[in-house]
């Protein structure tokens, strides 16, 4: 009996590994320094949070991320910029915005671990920022303040879109 209920969990976790997909490290070439980064995975949590935050957003009018931002960023600045957003969602957005479902909350501190570890690589590639960068980035800060600190939070991951996409086609730059 022992041995059957043994085999029958070992099919089962066999069927299942084969079922999931594997998650997938893509590299990020950010001038002389690459990183790891788990694209579909963040992907897959933004997803389950999205629309929670958008619904909760009540300052439709107000862009704290613009596509515009991330897309104009020079070659040599990929690194910092990337380093300086990440930064602004570990220290101020993640930490202040919440969610009453448990579901949600697993996923929103799954994105913020994948961000903190992004980060710690990150660190190693001493990035260089000059002060166009920087003013970028201060403006979204700028944007973030004038808002109460959860409707904040809110839209800021409403917004992980441009961020997440922005990722995605540094990937797809660095395959091509």
């Amino acid at each position: 009996m022992m041995k059957m209920l043994l085999a029958r969990s070992l099919c089962l976790l066999l069927l299942l590994s084969c079922l999931s997909e594997p998650v997938e490290s893509r590299t990020l070439n950010l001038n002389s320094c690459s990183v790891s980064v788990h694209t579909t995975e963040l992907r897959t949590h933004y997803t389950d949070i999205r629309s929670n935050a958008i619904e909760g957003d009540s300052e439709i009018g107000v862009r704290l991320l613009n596509k515009s931002l991330m897309k104009q960023v020079q070659d040599g600045q990929k690194c910092c910029l990337l380093r300086l957003v990440l930064r602004f969602y570990v220290e101020r957005v993640f930490s202040n915005y919440a969610s009453s479902q448990p579901q949600q909350q697993r996923h929103t501190s799954a994105l913020a671990n994948s961000f903190v570890s992004i980060r710690r690589e990150i660190h190693a590639c001493h990035c260089q920022c000059v002060e166009d960068t920087q003013r970028k980035i201060d403006t979204v800060h700028a944007e973030f303040i004038k808002l109460e600190i959860s409707q904040a939070a809110k839209k800021a991951v409403g917004e992980l879109d441009t961020v997440l996409e922005w990722m995605e086609g540094l990937v797809l730059k660095t395959r091509a």
